[in-house]
């Protein structure tokens, strides 16, 4: 991939490399690939995936064979004749020292403790690709294998390797919170008028929050109102709608010209008629934010959905994840087929579906035997995750973890799913964890030209604005003919940081301090937008898998409330906690609006 950043002060170029040390250069021309050769086989990974360290021997303690201290902050070998010298600068440096009095040729050191080479004439940090590019592969396979990893087989010097494509400093952005200058409170004063039923919500401890709204089930259609109650109350959605973003009215008049008469208020489903999901989501908006707290009847929507999605037009249950697609989706396509030119929805600027659920995965392939890696990247409105392997437990054992009751709504956590317990921080973990590929999966690799055995992690390149993640609990099994519910109960925080999991932070636990190579326009998840998460719904699905209900779980005004169709009531968190989680919606921290919250009395 190619990016189009320049930096105004630097000169334009496709790359941009680290200086130099002469003496690192000279020691190459000199030595060629032997001596690197004999460090790679002496490179430890202690615990997996932690650091590495040059050892010939695991239980080896270095001293230094100047002063016999092996507790000095850095000890270095020599990489031409192996001697151990200390250096603790500013006090003295036993490893300059042992540099000045050899002859040329043994200025370049390697750090024991941290794999890191040192050039003690320069008396700094200097980089090498191929070195490095062994390090990592023998972190990266003591992660993934286990036990402690020895590259035999790295990187040769002599091997070609591809330069990085960029390499650049990432910039920090703070979020600072908006305030309204003059000329914009004037705007908002002379062009707003106050809600007077929502002063008077709020004023009641009995009355549910603004816009919370029961919808009524149409024959099986709680697939349908569980993931709308969740979107109807997704902040940046909600935002994007209440202030006529969208106007349904505007929309369908550009979509037909002249002709007033448009699927706005056309039910007949006649083909003529431009179906435009945006369009019936913002007239739901108006209808659940209205102030009337009668269910709704979302049959308006149903049968536009229906018209996008003719495959699933049946009152049969359907699947909530898939319908939550096929809504983003529609709403996608439409806006294709206005501007008459693809966009693609991992820019997250094509349509409002993809601006708050879009997000970019990042996947990498790597050769175990010479270290190149393949990366690609793949747009994302969810994140599919597997539950983990069978880790025991009971539900009293998970209610004890959780500091929950078993009773009441608890009680899903009995039966089949007593037996094994899962959080979805574990699937986070797991769905990152770098995978060694099967032999039948092997990998062709652009610098070795044969294929190899190869290690895939997947990253998070870019955050959306809401992070949706999607729990497998439904198994389709082609040998068995056979499918099944997975009912294991999932442990899920309520606040979630999502910076473990973003490339720029496995890209850096991959190769700790050193400089590496990545795309011009990589993204750094913490620049322009945060990390950090807040849980606002939870759908959960109860039942077998052919026979099951769908209920939607809120975080509104800093309380819970259960949407069961046509039914709102509140409930405490601890239920919420022991529901059996299906989709989960995460808002990023700092859109997570608190206004609505009751404010105490001054």
């Amino acid at each position: 991939m190619s990016s189009n950043f320049h930096h105004p002060n630097l000169p334009f170029t496709s790359q941009i490399f680290p200086p130099s040390c002469p003496h690192l250069a000279d020691f190459r021309s000199r030595n060629g690939s032997k001596s690197f050769r004999l460090l790679q086989d002496c490179l430890r990974v202690k615990p997996p995936g932690g650091r590495a360290a040059i050892r010939r021997d695991p239980n080896e303690v270095p001293r230094c064979s100047s002063c016999g201290d092996s507790a000095r902050p850095r000890l270095y070998a020599c990489v031409t004749c192996a001697a151990v010298s200390c250096h603790a600068p500013p006090s003295h440096s036993h490893a300059a020292a042992h540099a000045e009095s050899m002859p040329t040729g043994h200025e370049i050191a390697v750090d024991v403790d941290r794999a890191e080479l040192f050039c003690c004439a320069c008396r700094d940090q200097v980089y090498d690709r191929d070195f490095d590019a062994a390090v990592v592969l023998a972190q990266t396979t003591a992660s993934t294998l286990g036990g402690n990893a020895v590259s035999s087989s790295g990187v040769s010097p002599s091997q070609p390797s591809l330069p990085p494509e960029n390499l650049r400093k990432r910039r920090r952005v703070d979020y600072q919170p908006w305030m309204p200058d003059l000329r914009e409170r004037v705007l908002v004063g002379a062009n707003s008028s106050p809600l007077d039923c929502v002063n008077s919500n709020l004023g009641s401890e009995s009355e549910l929050p603004w816009g919370l709204r029961g919808l009524n089930n149409l024959g099986n259609t709680c697939f349908m109102n569980s993931v709308l109650q969740a979107l109807l109350h997704t902040p940046p959605l909600r935002n994007f709608f209440l202030s006529d973003r969208h106007n349904r009215y505007f929309c369908q008049r550009n979509v037909n010209g002249s002709n007033v008469s448009s699927n706005v208020n056309d039910g007949n489903g006649s083909k003529n008629s431009r179906i435009c999901l945006a369009c019936d989501l913002d007239a739901m908006f108006s209808a659940v934010f209205s102030g009337d707290r009668t269910p709704y009847s979302p049959a308006k929507f149903l049968f536009s959905w229906w018209q996008h999605a003719a495959n699933l037009a049946s009152y049969e249950q359907q699947d909530a994840h898939e319908f939550f697609i096929s809504i983003l989706e529609g709403i996608h396509e439409k806006v294709d087929k206005d501007r008459r030119k693809p966009y693609s929805q991992g820019n997250g600027d094509c349509c409002i579906a993809h601006r708050v659920f879009s997000g970019i995965l990042r996947s990498d392939v790597m050769c175990m035997a010479c270290g190149f890696t393949s990366t690609t990247y793949d747009p994302c409105v969810d994140i599919s995750l597997d539950l983990e392997p069978n880790l025991g437990g009971s539900a009293k054992m998970a209610a004890a973890r959780s500091n929950l009751p078993c009773n009441g709504e608890a009680d899903c956590m009995n039966s089949s799913q007593n037996q094994r317990l899962s959080s979805l921080v574990g699937c986070l973990d797991q769905f990152t964890r770098p995978e060694k590929l099967g032999s039948d999966q092997k990998f062709f690799c652009q610098q070795c030209q044969v294929r190899q055995e190869s290690l895939k992690q997947m990253s998070i390149r870019k955050l959306p604005l809401v992070s949706c993640f999607h729990i497998k609990r439904f198994e389709h099994s082609s040998v068995r003919k056979m499918s099944r519910k997975v009912d294991r109960y999932l442990q899920f925080p309520f606040s979630l940081d999502m910076a473990p999991y973003l490339s720029s932070s496995i890209l850096r636990s991959r190769f700790g301090n050193r400089i590496f190579p990545f795309d011009g326009d990589e993204l750094d998840g913490c620049n322009e937008m945060s990390s950090e998460f807040e849980l606002f719904a939870v759908i959960t699905h109860k039942g077998k898998l052919d026979a099951g209900h769908y209920v939607t779980y809120l975080r509104l005004s800093n309380q819970w409330y259960k949407c069961d169709d046509a039914w709102i009531t509140q409930v405490n968190e601890n239920i919420v906690r022991a529901a059996q989680g299906y989709m989960m919606f995460y808002v990023q921290k700092m859109l997570y609006y608190k206004a609505s919250e009751k404010q105490s009395a001054s």
